[in-house]
């Protein structure tokens, strides 16, 4: 049997994929991996379609151990890995042999690193994907120590490059938005939004929360719920911005001032708290 062996997941270790979009109607959220390229890239290292699954997981920690021979790779911030305690690096492909142990480090900077394995993680698909929805629970639970995560046939060759670039996930970060639907019911919204932010701790794959100075409403009305997209900055009655990531709600009752533009969502999913967000909005 293909397969690895999880030996420790660090604080949170999950499947994800790119998602199961096309489901809002049913309520269910599209999920899948919130660092996007960081998933596609790792799949591109061993030869897998980009759409593979691979293993998400928080602030490091995990540690798998190869049951077969296979192909690995970590991508998402730069971060330490090890095999069987010798540093190999990340961001390029890893040769497992059987019994061989691949340990993650904590990143010094970001949240959120991928493995990505040859053959990807095989697990059933529900709906379509195989990503862990933390909000509606569907698809695999969390992985936990002594679990065997199936792995699929091989189909690729992994395509190494010579340099993978890397950097550290900034302090700081402007994030561009278009400002809407609900942009009118804020005082001077474009201001606003361009006020300095600070990532919370009650942050998660749901949506980015933010500490700053309340937005300013000038209208009172009442909102009937209304469907959300992912980068939803939605702002409740306590006036903070929360930003709707991959497991967000698919339909709410606060007013949407600004979407983030698509492209922006990976930076915002590896900040970890006290990353400072500035919104610089179009028109």
């Amino acid at each position: 049997m293909r397969a690895l062996e999880i030996v420790s997941t660090g604080s949170l270790a999950l499947v994800q994929d790119l998602g199961r979009p096309g489901y809002a109607h049913l309520g269910v959220p599209p999920s899948g991996a919130l660092d996007v390229a960081a998933l596609r890239l790792g799949n591109r290292l061993v030869g897998n379609a980009e759409d593979a699954a691979g293993i998400e997981t928080v602030l490091g920690g995990l540690a798998v151990q190869a049951v077969v021979s296979c192909t690995a790779a970590v991508t998402g911030p730069p971060v330490a890995v090890s095999v069987d305690g010798r540093e190999t690096g990340s961001h390029l492909p890893i040769s497992l042999r059987p019994g061989q142990k691949l340990t993650i480090g904590r990143p010094a900077t970001g949240l959120r690193c991928y493995l990505t394995v040859s053959g990807g993680v095989a697990v059933p698909p529900v709906l379509g994907s195989r990503s862990t929805d933390v909000l509606s629970g569907l698809g695999p639970s969390p992985l936990e120590a002594g679990a065997r995560v199936p792995l699929g046939p091989v189909t690729g060759v992994p395509s190494g490059a010579d340099v993978v670039v890397t950097a550290p996930v900034p302090s700081q970060l402007t994030v561009p938005v278009l400002l809407g639907p609900r942009d009118d019911w804020f005082t001077d919204p474009a201001s606003a939004l361009n006020t300095q932010w600070t990532v919370t701790a009650e942050s998660n794959r749901v949506g980015v929360r933010l500490d700053g100075p309340p937005l300013r409403r000038v209208s009172n009305s009442e909102l009937p719920s209304e469907g959300v997209l992912t980068g939803a900055i939605q702002v409740p009655p306590n006036g903070l911005p929360l930003v709707f990531l991959a497991d967000h709600p698919t339909t709410g009752g606060y007013p949407v001032v600004a979407v983030v533009r698509r492209e922006s969502l990976g930076a915002l999913a590896q900040a970890r708290p006290g990353t400072l967000v500035r919104f610089h909005a179009s028109f």
